[in-house]
């Protein structure tokens, strides 16, 4: 359940500039863990369920598949100094209340119309609520990126008492995840340094899988009514 190598034997080698004791941050360390553990499980359970639950009214599963991901606790701390967060080892509920994509999990849909089906599925849930969103569907980022962004909270029930906890969830197509994992990859083995040329490239592929999204689901949709119209005729 803890960080994979946070442990109270290495802490202070790490961390020294912590001013509790090593057992202190490790006990701080492994309830992070647990909560943002705790609250994506919640929400894909409640994700699975809600697309088992459409697929038994429709006969069609809107959600192809989910990923999940909690950021080291490295990773946690220097996106909290990049949030100006001074000091965050020894200021960890300033840094749990203003990073908000500790916990983020992916939904990848099979088609662009079933992310508007399933993010207001997911908002009707009585105990989640959403902090902020971010549409990058409609309004796609300059490098051709599409997704919809939504931090949500939702309740992580313990034994002694109660936590609502952030978690980022992404919404997108099967096309914008091909996408967006394939140009991700690149910059990295790049470093994030990419020519001109293969940026904006990259962005006409995007547009094009923009367009085959919009394809596949009239596509769909035709065969749909087809299907309709034959199950009237027997």
């Amino acid at each position: 359940m803890a960080f994979r190598y946070y442990n109270a034997e290495r802490i202070r080698e790490r961390m020294p500039e912590y001013k509790g004791t090593d057992e202190e941050l490790q006990d701080s360390i492994d309830n992070i863990s647990l909560l943002y553990n705790s609250a994506m499980k919640n929400l894909e359970t409640k994700l699975e369920i809600l697309s088992d639950d459409f697929d038994k009214m429709h006969s069609y599963m809107p959600i192809h598949h989910i990923q999940s991901r909690l950021k080291t606790f490295d990773s946690i701390l220097n996106k909290a100094v990049r949030y100006g967060i001074e000091d965050p080892v020894n200021n960890l509920d300033v840094v749990m209340r203003e990073v908000l994509d500790i916990a983020g999990i992916r939904v990848v849909c099979n088609y662009e119309e079933d992310i508007r089906t399933m993010y207001d599925l997911l908002l009707k849930q009585e105990d989640v609520d959403m902090i902020r969103m971010k549409d990058y569907c409609d309004d796609p980022k300059e490098s051709g990126y599409r997704s919809l962004h939504l931090v949500v909270s939702v309740p992580v029930y313990l034994v002694n008492r109660k936590a609502v906890v952030p978690v980022e969830v992404q919404f997108r197509s099967v096309a914008m995840d091909a996408w967006a994992s394939l140009e991700h990859e690149l910059r990295y083995k790049h470093r994030g340094e990419l020519s001109q040329e293969i940026v904006d490239e990259l962005k006409e592929c995007a547009e094009i899988l923009n367009d085959v999204d919009e394809r596949l689901s009239r596509i769909r949709h035709e065969v749909l009514t087809d299907e309709s119209e034959y199950s009237d005729r027997i």
